[in-house]
Parts: structure tokens; sequence; C-alpha cells
């Protein structure tokens, strides 16, 4: 039985969404259990370090050139990287640390609509009925999960709130960080693994700058030039993983669905990963209660329902 690469080929944008949707997923967990050993800062900075190299050898092995990209779009890939991968990805662990991976990758499911709602702002971009009952229905699933009561939630009321917002913080500057790129993507020519490397060199110089301000009195600016961690071996390990994972190939693919899908249907197969995490949370022993997996689906659902007119 022959395989037809072809037809493969014709949905090479979806394809990538769901894998990056997939590796985030597994990512996040591991960056949930190293939120509990370093800081938002440090590990946005260490992952975007290794990231960083990998594509550049990724890069050079391809033989790519930077002479043809204009001023233009590669200014606008560096805002996308400096809000959605700098700002966006520090709030992100912040969350993790808070709401667990599972909470976190829910309240994800923002960033399409809030995308939705900022091109209508900024862009005079008309929202159809569908779209409105996609926000409502995204909002509603986040809402109904988020306001379950647990012993946990209960006694952490104060520290779920904090991460909640983290969470809308991240969303919010992931939005923009999309909305951006795929303006720039369109705008050049300039393949999706060159705009992940500029969108990552971006994103990290600005995280390091955060880091640099919040520990310069401290340490002293020449200290603090370079981030010390006492890291084990095996936590190494595991932030290499999910740097080559989660950021490297995922933002890779991220970019490639950019490229080659409708924006809102790129979106909204790269906001599943609330769907893949439910399992691997599950095998790790966390107890999901029906109330969560219907919340994820009535949230995915209005993510799907939000762009039902994209072609």
């Amino acid at each position: 039985m022959s395989i037809n690469i072809g037809y493969f080929q014709e949905f090479i944008g979806e394809i990538a969404a769901l894998s990056a949707a997939f590796l985030w997923a597994a990512a996040s967990i591991i960056y949930s259990r190293l939120g509990l050993k370093i800081s938002p800062l440090q590990l946005n900075v260490y992952k975007g370090i290794i990231a960083i190299a990998l594509l550049v050898i990724t890069l050079i092995g391809q033989k790519a050139t930077f002479d043809n990209i204009a001023l233009y779009p590669l200014l606008m890939l560096s805002v996308s990287g400096a809000i959605g991968i700098g700002l966006g990805d520090t709030a992100y662990f912040a969350a993790l640390n808070i709401l667990g991976a599972r909470r976190t990758l829910l309240l994800e499911t923002l960033s399409p609509p809030i995308g939705a709602l900022l091109a209508l702002i900024f862009m005079s971009e008309q929202l159809s009925s569908s779209a409105w009952c996609g926000i409502i229905l995204t909002l509603g699933g986040i809402v109904w999960v988020i306001s379950e009561r647990t012993p946990i939630a209960t006694k952490k009321s104060i520290k779920m709130k904090a991460g909640i917002i983290y969470a809308i913080l991240a969303a919010v500057a992931q939005a923009f960080g999309a909305v951006i790129s795929r303006f720039a993507l369109l705008q050049s020519d300039i393949s999706p693994l060159t705009s992940a490397l500029v969108r990552l060199l971006a994103g990290t110089a600005i995280v390091w700058l955060l880091w640099l301000v919040t520990n310069r009195r401290q340490t002293g600016l020449t200290r603090s030039l370079l981030i010390k961690s006492n890291l084990s071996i095996t936590n190494w390990s595991a932030v290499a993983i999910a740097a080559f994972s989660g950021t490297y190939l995922g933002i890779w693919l991220q970019q490639t669905s950019l490229k080659y899908a409708p924006t809102g249907i790129a979106q909204t197969l790269l906001a599943t990963s609330p769907l893949f995490v439910l399992p691997i949370v599950a095998f790790m022993g966390e107890k999901i209660s029906w109330r969560s997996v219907l919340g994820v689906f009535i949230s995915l659902g209005g993510v799907a329902f939000l762009f039902i007119n994209v072609n």
C-alpha cells in the first residue's frame, strides 16, 4: 500500500500545529516541575539559550543565508518575540508554578479569542455572530473549570488568583506575538526556522534584561551579567529536553503552521494542548474530574467555533 505524500504536504501547516500543541503539552509538564527549583525569568533564559544554539546549528547545517531579509519584517518578528516569548513565556512559567500544566494550558485557550478581539480593536476587523459565540463558549468552559472547588484550590485561593492573572497575561502577550508574527511572515519570504530564531533572540534578550534589572541591586552589575544556578545534572537534562521539544521544535512548528495555514486554523490547532495534557497528567496519577474534561472540550469547541468561517 503506497502513501500519498502529496496529501500530507497539502496539510503541512495543520500537521505542524498539532505537533507543536503536543510538544508544548509534554514540555509544560517538565517546566511545571522545574518551576519548583528555578525562577520563571531564569527558566525562560535557559530554555531560550539552548533553543537558540540548536536553531543556529540547524541553520548552519542548511547553509542558510540572511542577505535577503528586509528590515521591516525583521523588526516585526523581533517585537513579536519580545512580547510573545520574552514577556508571554515568563508569565506562562509563573502560572505553571501556581496552577500546574493542566489549568495553565486551559487558560492559554484564551489566546485565539484575545487575538480576534485585538484585531477588532486595532485593525477594525469585524467579528461574526459565530465568532462571538465562540468567545463566549471558550470563556464559559474556562470559568467552569477554574471555579471548581477542590480542597487544594480552597486552601490556595490567593495563589490561584495570582496564577490566573499570570496565565491571562501570558495569553494576551502570546496573542499579540502570534498576530505580529503572522503579519511579518506574510510580508516576506523569511523561512519559519529563521523567523523562529529571530523571535527567540529578541525574547531571550528581553528576559535577560529583566533579570539584570531585578538582580542588579542585590549582586551588582558585574556579577548580575551571569545567571548562576545550582541545578543538578538531572535538572539540566530536563531543561535541555523541554527546550529541545517545546521551544526549538515547538516554535519551529508554530512558525511553519502560521506560514502555511490560515491564522484561524493554525491558532485553533495550536490551542489543543489541553487535550494532549489530560492523558499525560492522568497517567502521572493526577485525579481529573469529568467537569474538567468537559470544560476543556467546551473551551476548545469555542476556539474552533471562533474560526468556523475561515477558509
